[in-house]
């Protein structure tokens, strides 16, 4: 039968272009991730430099430097959005992904002698994983954008959290893979000496130091390069097709995916939201708008997940916990069943109740992980702490934040709107990632461990916080189309 006649639309069509698009989200997680499981062998091997010292701030700064070219992503994700296209950005994005797997790989290529460490290298490398990081900004940005566009509006939570799935996938793909490649060799053992400097041991394992990170790094080429071609075969988003008065493409799109009948009524509800994209500016809706999106995107940050994510191993491995690549790809798979909650809960109960739910269950792990993580006899207890910290940002802050920024927005302001939102979220992503490793240390006196306690007591803060944002502030948007978010703004803002 053919798709285009069917009256209700295809979803098989629909779902196909979905998970094509969600891809963008597992690489995103792949990319972000992959330094958890490399970054104790690259610190290794910088060691090993005879002409600078590699410091905890040069290993803070390498291990969360692909943020820095998150932040540029994100910044001009609006721009090329709006003027490529959703389709076209995306595939940009793949590009940059498969460039930077072979870069961080071989960071040496072309240029340098292989496998001798100097400081040149570290600028070469952290350029490769900054090209990497404008993909992730790009893919962040306009995947859930793309998914949110093209969705009906009943499903298009569900659909949108599928992204935040995939992202969570992608960490757990990406630990699974580190776990494989690492297989019987060891991590370097790594002595702090004092002031923030380090030195590897003797005994350590030395094809992790010279090797292993070089394969981890270089898996993404496999999904970066399935992904650049798949999102080819994909149709534009309709919504930008009307912004660029490609009317009848977008009603097509809209016929395969809505049926023929209820897309012309789509497409007219689109074009009467469209017919002022040219002149309305970032606050034609009020200030209010555009900071709610900018404080959904800070929060999601600003509660520290990151730190755990990024820095899994080494938390579990502090805890004393043997086997912390194990461990790590158990809370994996946790996270991703968490994930799964919310995508078949967000049409139910709506993103406002799963947001404040969340934020009072990591705010009560962040806190566990606080009071307990110095205490050995209590790591058990702390490893579930943080098992619930994550497994509470998992059914909220992760899917809803991204599926809220996705449609509330109008559609006139929505690619600058989310860039701007999107790109203060890995601002806030970078501060809390480079800054973990030099608080987590803090000492006031020697190993007092302050630097523990305050730093989780700090997020389990800032949990509450988010709470309170989203119980004032954020606007329910189950149930309502994406054209609906400009009136509710508008009227938010006539009421002033």
């Amino acid at each position: 039968m053919n798709e285009n006649l069917n009256p209700k639309g295809s979803k098989s069509y629909l779902f196909s272009i979905v998970m094509v698009a969600v891809l963008g989200g597992l690489l995103f997680g792949y990319d972000t991730a992959v330094i958890s499981g490399a970054e104790k062998g690259l610190q290794a091997f910088f060691l090993g430099a005879t002409d600078f010292g590699y410091t905890d701030f040069h290993h803070g700064l390498t291990s969360s430097s692909a943020l820095l070219g998150c932040i540029i992503g994100s910044a001009i994700s609006g721009i090329l959005a709006s003027n490529l296209g959703r389709k076209r950005t995306l595939i940009i994005a793949g590009v940059l992904f498969f460039v930077s797997a072979l870069g961080s790989m071989e960071p040496e290529m072309f240029i340098f002698e292989r496998g001798v460490p100097h400081y040149d290298l570290l600028v070469m490398f952290n350029f490769y994983r900054i090209i990497g990081g404008v993909g992730v900004g790009l893919a962040s940005a306009v995947c859930p954008m793309y998914i949110g566009e093209v969705s009906p509006y009943k499903i298009r939570g569900m659909l949108v959290s599928w992204n935040q799935f995939a992202i969570i996938f992608g960490q757990l793909v990406v630990y699974f893979v580190n776990f494989l490649i690492l297989g019987d060799h060891e991590m370097p053992e790594i002595q702090s000496i004092g002031m923030g400097v380090n030195k590897v041991l003797p005994h350590s394992d030395p094809w992790t130091i010279t090797t292993g990170w070089r394969y981890m790094f270089g898996s993404e080429m496999i999904p970066a390069a399935l992904f650049t071609i798949l999102i080819c075969f994909v149709p534009e988003s309709p919504r930008y097709l009307v912004s660029i008065g490609k009317f009848d493409t977008a009603q097509h799109v809209l016929a395969r995916i809505n049926g023929e009948h209820q897309s012309h009524i789509i497409l007219d509800e689109i074009k009467e939201t469209m017919h002022n994209t040219k002149t309305e500016k970032l606050f034609t809706y009020g200030w209010m708008c555009i900071f709610v999106g900018i404080m959904l995107s800070v929060f999601q940050q600003a509660v520290g997940i990151n730190a755990v994510l990024y820095y899994a191993p080494r938390i579990y491995d502090e805890m004393g916990f043997d086997d912390e690549m194990t461990v790590t790809i158990f809370t994996g798979v946790i996270n991703i069943l968490f994930t799964l909650v919310a995508i078949f809960t967000v049409e139910k109960l709506g993103r406002r109740p799963l947001l404040i739910v969340g934020s009072i269950g990591m705010a009560i792990g962040a806190l566990g992980v606080a009071l307990t993580f110095e205490n050995e006899s209590l790591a058990l207890v702390c490893m579930s702490s943080i098992m619930v910290y994550s497994a509470s940002f998992m059914f909220s802050w992760g899917p809803i934040c991204w599926v809220l920024i996705a449609e509330v927005f109008p559609n006139t302001i929505r690619g600058a709107a989310v860039a701007v939102a999107v790109a203060f979220q890995w601002i806030f992503n970078f501060i809390v990632s480079s800054s973990f490793v030099p608080l987590f240390n803090l000492e006031i006196t020697e190993g007092d461990g302050f630097g523990h306690w305050f730093t989780y007591g700090m997020y389990a803060f800032v949990c509450i916080l988010a709470a309170i944002f989203v119980w004032k502030l954020v606007p329910e948007t189950k149930g309502k189309t994406l054209e609906d978010m400009t009136k509710l703004w508008l009227d938010r803002k006539n009421k002033k």
